[in-house]
C-alpha cells in the first residue's frame, strides 16, 4: 500500500451555470489544467491557484442524448460526466469495502453548487450513492461461492439543528431527536436507527424514495430546507466466509456518503456586532466540522497540542472515524463558476485545500465470527457488574447510559445470531407492513389523469416528490382536519379551496388571513387555475400545478419552473429587475450581485414574518437595497419594525442571517412542546434602541465656489425613495466675522479663490411634515452631515415635533483653498442626512406606567371630588329642605302680622266709636303694636341678609363643579366608566341647581309681597 493512500482524497467539480447566473450575465471565473484548478477575481483579475486529487471540468462542452444522459461533446473533450467521476472516485469507495475498509465520501459546497447532483444525481444522470449501490449489487449477484455470504444493510439519517432524523422511519422521532451513544470499541452510533437488509438495488432505490419522502415532508413541516440540513447514508458491508483454518472470519465495512450542508452559512455564527454571538445549533455541525478539519490539518503539518473537536457537533462525532480514524475518505467540493458568487468559490477551494492534509489510519476490519460474539458477551458481562455494582450503591445513580450500550450490544448479538435470510424476512415483512394502504395511498397513483399540484424545493432531489391530486368536486388544503394536509409556515387550518368541475380547476383563500400567491401575485378572491401555474402558499410552500391531461403537452418543459425561477418571479415584483441585467462595466456586475443576493434573501424574510407572526412576537422584516450618496444600491440591510412598541431597527444582511438562524432554533423549540424564553437578551427579535438613518438629500456645492448663497427647500428621502421631511437650507458666503458677501464677491472662476481663505456658513433652519414622528410622537430627530475633511456635524435632537425650528448654524473658516477642495466643491454635494431618535422600551413603558398612574391618581382625585360634591349635593338638598321649611314658617309669621294689622285696625275703629274714654288706652296699644311690627321687620331683615349671604357661595360652587364636570367629560384622558359618572353627577346638580334657585326666586317673591302689603297697610 503507497504511503500516501491513506490520505483525504480531494476532487473538486464545477458545474454549469444555472438560469439565474445566466439571467444576470454571469461570467465563469473558474478554469481547469489537469488536477490544478485556477479562480480569477472578476473585480481585479488576480487569481489563484490549487491543486487537487482530481479537477473536474463539468461546465460546457458536453451534449445531451435521447435519453437525456450528459456526455462530452468529443472524446477528447475536457468536460467529466457522471461515469468518469464514478471511475475516478465511487470504484475506490467499492474497492475499499470489498477489502473491508470503511469508506467515506462527502460533499461539500455552497447551496445550489452540484453537491447532490454529483452524490444522487439527476433524472437519467445518476450520481455516486446509486451508480455505487448497483456496481455492488452486480458483483454480489455474480458470486458463485456459496461459502461466501455477502450481507448489506442500509440506513439514512438528516441532521437538522444537532437533531437526529432516521429518515427510514414514517413516525415523528423522540423529543431532541435520536440519541447519540458512544461505545468503547465500536466509536459513536445512533441509538435506535433503523439499518434495513437489502438484497437487491432495487430494494435499496425504494428505501432511498421513502426517505426522500419524509425528508421533503420534515422539510416542510420543520421549515428546514435541505440546504440547512446534512444527510448520511450508510451502507454497511459484511462478508461471512470460511478461512484457511475452516473458521467463519466476518470482514466488514461501513461506508459513509454524506451530502453536507450549504458552506455559505459555515461562517454565520456570531456575526459582527451582533449582541448575540453564541450562534445557532443549526450551523453548529457544518462550522465545527471546519474546525476539526483546521485541527487535522494542523496535526498533519506536525503541530502538537492539536486538541480535535469532534464532540463538539453530532455530524463530527458520527464522522470521527471518517475524518482521522479508520476510514478511506474522498471529499467533493462543488463549484459555481459565476462570477457572482466569486467569495463563496474561493472559500470552497480553500477549505478543500486544508482537508487534502489529513491523514487518516484505515485498518481491515476482520476478525472470526466466534470471536465477535465472545467480545460482545465478555462486554456484556462487564456491563451487567458495572450496572449491579452502579445499583447497588447507596442512593444509586445515573444508570441509563450502562443500560443503552447493555441493550445495544444485545441487540447486535441477537442480529448476529439471526440467519441472514431470517434478517431479510424481518425486512420484507416490516416493509410491507409500512406500505400498507392508508387514506392517502393510491393519490400518487393518480396523477396521470388527474389534475395535480407538486412540491418545488430548494433541494432538486426533493422537487416533484409530493403530488396532491384533486377529484371532481371541492379540496380544501389547510394545516389539519382537511382533504389535504401541508404543515408549512403561514398555513391555516383551513387555508384555501380547489373546486374541480371536470373542465376547470378554481382556487379560493378562506379567509383575508390566507396568503395565496399566483405567478409571483397575491390573489384575494376566486381564481382559475392555468397548466404550469406557480402556486405558493403560506410563507414558503411552492408547489407547481399540472392542469388536467388535455393540458399537458410533450413539450412542457418542467425543469424550467424550479426554486430559482420562483424566486425570481418573486423578486421582480418585488421590483428588482433581474432580466435586462447587463454586464457593461464593474457597477453593473454589482448590481447584478446584489439583486442575487437580494432574491437569496426574500424566503428567509418571508420566513421570519410568518414565525414573527406564529410566535406572536409582532415583529415584521423588510429588506431593502441602502443607497451611497450618489443613490446607487450598495448594500442590502433588512427594516426590523416592531408592530407594537413601533421601535424600528435597521441590520445589515449578515446580522439577519444569524438573527434567522436563531429565530429558526426558536421556532423548533416551540414545535418541541418546549417553552420560547422571554428574556430579552435570549431573544432573537429583540435589540436595544438605536439611531435610525431615516433619509438624505443632496446639496449641490458647485453654487458656494462661486461664492454664491444656496438658499432652498430640500426633500429627504429613505432607502425606497419616499418623502420622510421636507428641511430649509442655507449655505452663505461670508467674511471671517460672519458678515454675508456682497454681489460684488461673486465669483466667475474658482480657481481664483486658490490660496485664499474661504468662509461661509451651513444653516438647518426648520424641518417640515416628518413622517417618523407622525407615525409615533415619542420619537424625536436630528442632522448629520460631513463637509469635505471637517469633523462630522450633529445637530441636536427635537422630539415630539412634526415641525421643527432647528435654528442650526455652523461657520466653517478655510485659511486657504486648494485645488483639492475646489474639485470637491464643483463635483460632489453635502449630504445631509435625517436621523431618527426612539425612546426605549424601558423608557416608553415608564412613561406609559407615569402617564397611567397619573391618570389613575387624576381619576382617583376625581373620584375623591365626586364623593365630596355628593356629599355638598347632600348638604344642599337638607339645606334646601330647610329652607322650604324656613320660607314657610316665615310665611305664617307674615300672615299672623297681616292678621294683627286687621285686628288693631278693626280696634282703632272701635275705639273711635266709644268715644274719648279710649284715647289713651288706643294709644297705648299702637304705639306697642308699632314697636312690635319695627321689632319684626328688624328681625325679618336681617334673617333675609344672612340667608342670601349664605347661599351665594353655595349658588357659586355649585356653578364651580358644574364647569369642572364639563370639562372633564370633554377630556379624551378619562375613560368611558367615569364619563358616565360625571354625566350622572353633572345631571344631578343641575336639578340641584334649578331647585335651589327656584326656591330661593319664590322666597325673595313671597317677601316681596308681604313688605308691599305691610307698607300699603300702614
Amino acid at each position: 500500500m503507497p504511503a500516501g493512500s491513506d490520505s483525504v482524497k480531494v476532487a473538486v467539480r464545477v458545474r454549469p451555470f444555472n438560469q439565474r447566473e445566466k439571467n444576470a450575465g454571469s461570467k465563469c471565473i473558474i478554469s481547469m489544467n489537469g488536477q490544478t484548478t485556477v479562480i480569477t477575481n472578476p473585480e481585479n483579475g488576480d487569481t489563484k491557484s490549487f491543486s487537487y486529487d482530481h479537477s473536474y471540468w463539468s461546465h460546457d462542452d458536453f451534449n445531451e442524448d435521447e435519453d437525456g444522459v450528459y456526455h462530452p461533446a468529443s472524446p477528447e473533450g475536457p468536460y467529466a460526466d457522471q461515469k468518469t467521476v464514478f471511475n475516478d472516485l465511487g470504484k475506490g469507495v467499492l474497492d475499499n469495502a470489498w477489502q473491508g475498509y470503511n469508506a467515506a465520501l462527502f460533499a461539500y459546497g455552497q447551496t445550489g453548487s452540484g453537491k447532490s447532483y454529483s452524490m444522487i444525481g439527476y433524472g437519467a444522470n445518476k450520481g455516486i450513492v446509486p451508480i455505487t449501490c448497483e456496481e455492488l449489487f452486480k458483483v454480489i449477484d455474480d458470486n458463485e461461492d456459496k461459502e461466501k455470504q455477502l450481507q448489506v444493510t442500509f440506513s439514512m439519517l438528516e441532521i437538522y439543528n444537532e437533531q437526529v432524523r432516521d429518515l427510514l422511519v414514517k413516525t415523528k422521532p423522540p423529543h431532541g431527536g435520536l440519541k447519540i451513544r458512544q461505545n468503547p470499541s465500536a466509536g459513536f452510533y445512533v441509538e435506535g436507527l433503523r439499518a434495513v437488509p437489502v438484497r437487491a438495488y432495487t430494494e435499496i432505490e425504494k428505501l432511498m424514495e421513502q426517505g426522500t419522502i419524509n425528508r421533503t415532508t420534515a422539510s416542510t413541516n420543520m421549515n428546514a430546507t435541505s440546504s440547512r440540513s446534512h444527510m448520511v447514508i450508510t451502507i454497511r458491508f459484511v462478508q461471512v466466509f470460511k478461512n484457511a483454518m475452516g473458521q467463519s472470519n466476518t470482514r466488514s465495512s461501513d461506508v459513509n456518503l454524506v451530502d453536507l450542508a450549504g458552506s455559505e452559512r459555515a461562517d454565520s455564527t456570531g456575526a459582527t456586532g451582533d449582541r448575540l454571538k453564541e450562534g445557532s445549533a443549526i450551523n453548529q455541525s457544518l462550522s465545527t466540522l471546519g474546525n476539526v478539519i483546521s485541527a487535522l490539518a494542523d496535526l498533519s503539518l506536525g503541530k502538537k497540542k492539536v486538541l480535535v473537536p469532534y464532540r463538539d457537533s453530532v455530524l463530527t462525532k458520527l464522522l470521527q472515524s471518517a475524518l482521522g480514524g479508520n476510514s478511506r475518505t474522498i471529499m467533493i467540493a462543488a463549484l459555481s463558476p459565476a462570477d457572482i458568487n466569486y467569495d463563496e468559490t474561493l472559500s470552497t477551494l480553500r477549505y478543500a485545500d486544508r482537508a487534502k492534509k489529513i491523514q487518516n489510519k484505515a485498518v481491515v476490519n476482520e476478525s472470526p465470527t466466534e470471536r465477535l460474539i465472545r467480545e460482545l458477551k465478555e462486554e456484556n458481562a462487564k456491563l451487567m457488574q458495572l450496572l449491579q455494582k452502579q445499583q447497588g450503591i447507596k442512593g444509586g445513580g445515573d444508570t441509563s447510559e450502562l443500560q443503552k450500550m447493555l441493550e445495544e450490544n444485545q441487540r447486535r448479538m441477537a442480529d448476529m445470531q439471526l440467519t441472514w435470510e431470517q434478517r431479510l424476512e424481518q425486512a420484507r415483512l416490516e416493509w410491507e407492513r409500512s406500505q400498507m394502504p392508508t387514506a392517502g395511498a393510491g393519490v400518487l397513483q393518480d396523477w396521470q389523469k388527474l389534475p395535480y399540484i407538486t412540491n418545488v424545493n430548494e433541494d432538486s432531489q426533493l422537487s416533484g416528490v409530493i403530488k396532491h391530486c384533486f377529484k371532481e368536486g371541492e379540496t380544501t388544503i389547510g394545516r389539519s382536519g382537511v382533504s389535504v394536509e401541508i404543515r408549512g409556515l403561514g398555513i391555516l387550518e383551513h387555508h384555501v379551496t380547489v373546486t374541480n368541475n371536470g373542465k376547470a380547476l378554481y382556487v379560493t383563500p378562506t379567509s383575508e388571513k390566507a396568503m395565496l400567491i399566483i405567478n409571483g401575485l397575491r390573489v384575494k378572491d376566486k381564481r382559475q387555475l392555468c397548466h404550469m401555474d406557480r402556486i405558493k402558499l403560506g410563507s414558503s410552500s411552492l408547489f407547481l400545478y399540472v392542469g388536467l391531461p388535455s393540458e399537458r403537452k410533450d413539450r412542457d418543459d418542467w425543469s424550467k419552473y424550479d426554486f430559482d425561477y420562483f424566486m425570481m418571479e418573486l423578486a421582480e415584483h418585488e421590483g428588482v429587475d433581474l432580466q435586462t441585467a447587463k454586464m457593461a462595466d464593474g457597477q453593473d456586475q454589482f448590481n447584478n450581485k446584489l439583486n442575487q443576493e437580494f432574491v437569496d434573501l426574500l424566503p428567509k424574510i418571508m420566513e421570519a414574518n410568518a414565525i414573527s407572526e406564529e410566535l406572536k412576537k409582532k415583529v415584521k422584516f423588510e429588506p431593502m437595497f441602502k443607497h451611497d450618496s450618489k443613490g446607487i444600491p450598495s448594500d442590502i440591510i433588512v427594516k426590523v419594525l416592531n408592530t407594537e412598541t413601533k421601535k424600528v431597527w435597521v441590520w445589515p444582511k449578515l446580522k439577519f442571517l444569524h438573527r434567522k438562524d436563531l429565530i429558526d432554533s426558536m421556532y423548533l423549540s416551540s414545535l418541541d412542546g418546549q417553552k420560547v424564553s422571554s428574556k430579552r437578551a435570549e431573544d432573537p427579535f429583540w435589540d436595544p434602541v438605536e439611531d435610525i438613518c431615516l433619509g438624505s438629500c443632496l446639496v449641490i456645492l458647485k453654487s458656494l465656489a462661486h461664492h454664491t448663497e444656496i438658499d432652498e427647500h430640500f426633500a429627504l428621502h429613505n432607502h425606497h425613495g419616499h418623502e420622510e421631511a421636507v428641511v430649509k437650507v442655507q449655505i452663505m458666503p461670508c467674511d471671517q466675522n460672519g458678515k454675508s458677501l456682497h454681489e460684488d464677491d461673486v465669483i466667475l472662476e474658482p480657481t481664483e479663490m486658490l490660496g485664499k481663505p474661504l468662509n461661509f456658513v451651513i444653516k438647518v433652519q426648520n424641518v417640515m411634515s416628518i413622517r417618523w414622528v407622525k407615525e409615533e410622537p415619542s420619537r424625536g430627530i436630528y442632522f448629520r452631515y460631513k463637509f469635505y475633511d471637517e469633523k462630522e456635524a450633529i445637530t441636536k435632537a427635537v422630539f415630539h415635533k412634526t415641525v421643527v425650528d432647528l435654528d442650526y448654524t455652523m461657520h466653517y473658516s478655510i485659511p486657504k483653498v486648494t485645488k483639492n477642495l475646489i474639485s470637491y466643491l464643483l463635483n460632489n454635494s453635502l449630504v445631509l442626512e435625517l436621523w431618527g431618535k426612539q425612546v426605549s422600551e424601558d423608557e416608553q413603558l415608564h412613561r406609559r406606567v407615569g402617564q397611567q398612574l397619573a391618570r389613575e391618581e387624576s381619576s382617583e382625585d376625581l373620584l375623591s371630588q365626586l364623593k365630596n360634591r355628593e356629599t355638598v349635593i347632600e348638604n344642599l338638598e337638607s339645606e334646601c329642605t330647610d329652607l322650604r321649611d324656613e320660607n314657610f314658617k316665615l310665611k305664617m309669621k307674615v300672615d299672623k302680622l297681616q292678621q294683627a294689622l286687621e285686628f288693631a285696625k278693626m280696634r282703632r275703629v272701635d275705639a273711635f266709636v266709644h268715644g274719648a274714654k279710649s284715647d289713651d288706652r288706643r294709644k297705648s296699644i299702637s304705639e306697642e303694636k308699632k314697636l312690635e311690627s319695627s321689632a319684626m321687620d328688624v328681625e325679618l331683615a336681617k334673617a333675609f341678609r344672612e340667608f342670601f349671604k349664605d347661599i351665594k357661595p353655595v349658588q357659586q360652587e355649585i356653578k364651580d363643579m358644574k364647569s369642572k364636570i364639563s370639562a372633564l367629560g370633554q377630556s379624551g384622558d378619562q375613560n368611558g366608566n367615569l364619563k358616565s359618572t360625571l354625566k350622572s353627577q353633572e345631571k344631578s346638580l343641575n336639578m340641584v341647581d334649578e331647585n335651589l334657585t327656584d326656591c330661593v326666586n319664590s322666597l325673595k317673591k313671597s317677601v316681596a309681597v308681604s313688605l308691599k302689603k305691610q307698607k300699603e297697610k300702614k
